[in-house]
Formats: structure tokens, C-alpha cells, sequence
């Protein structure tokens, strides 16, 4: 039975992350996807050397594209473990706001709120110090 309709006419998303999984979903029930999650870690190598190579040829719209293209197959990593997408950059976004929380304290004592009177090296140490929190 011949269907010409395109296996991803998806509904219209808002959300773009919502929207490459919708599109790597459709394209993996007719058999178009990686048969392990190893060959996407290995695609997100592939992807992030890319990245790498386009920020030495400081080249925007080729930089985003590569970008986006690392992102998806981020997204891509995420279905084949069956991670929730939005859980984990929730987490992670909550995670991140704790650790500088702890390092703002830090610098509104010690520095009375003035940044710049914390080395790049200190504002390192003190991350480490917020991840072991």
C-alpha cells in the first residue's frame, strides 16, 4: 500500500525539543535510526568536532547550524535512553541555579556583591566547591 503523505508530517510544535523528538520518533518507526545508542554518542562526537571546526572558521550561520545539529542529536541520546528531555534540562537548570546561588553568597559577603573582585580562577574553585554541596 503506497502512501505518498511524508512520514514526518507532524503536527506544528512550539516547542523545538518536542519537535525533533516528534521527528526522530516518526523516522525510527520505519526502521531510519541508530540500533544502539552508541552509534549517537558517536554521532555527538562527530557532531561537536564539527562545532569545534566551525568556530575556527568564525562562521555564524554555519556555527548555529552545526550547533543545532549537535543539539538534536543530543535530543537523539535522550529518546534512545528514554531520559524525558525536559526533566533532565529542568534538573540540570535547577542544579545550575543552586551552584551560582552558592557562589553569589559567597561573593555578596566577601566581596560585597562586586564581581569583579573575584578571579576567573576563584569563581572556578567556588563552582567545585557548589558541586560538592
Amino acid at each position: 500500500m503506497s502512501n505518498n503523505r511524508s512520514i514526518l508530517a507532524l503536527p506544528n510544535f512550539d516547542n523545538p525539543i518536542d519537535h525533533a523528538m516528534a521527528l526522530q520518533t516518526a523516522a525510527a518507526s520505519v526502521g531510519f535510526d541508530w540500533p544502539n545508542h552508541q552509534g549517537v554518542i558517536d554521532k555527538i562526537k562527530e557532531e561537536l568536532e564539527e562545532v569545534i571546526a566551525e568556530i575556527e572558521l568564525a562562521q555564524p550561520e554555519r556555527l548555529q547550524d552545526e550547533i543545532g545539529d549537535l543539539l538534536f542529536s543530543c535530543i537523539n541520546l535522550a529518546r534512545h535512553l528514554g531520559v524525558d528531555i525536559h526533566r533532565a534540562i529542568t534538573s540540570s537548570n535547577d542544579k545550575f541555579c543552586r551552584r551560582f546561588h552558592y557562589i553569589e553568597q559567597h561573593i555578596n559577603v566577601r566581596y560585597q556583591s562586586n564581581w569583579s573582585y573575584c578571579s576567573s580562577d576563584e569563581l572556578n574553585k567556588l563552582w567545585q566547591q557548589a558541586k560538592e554541596q
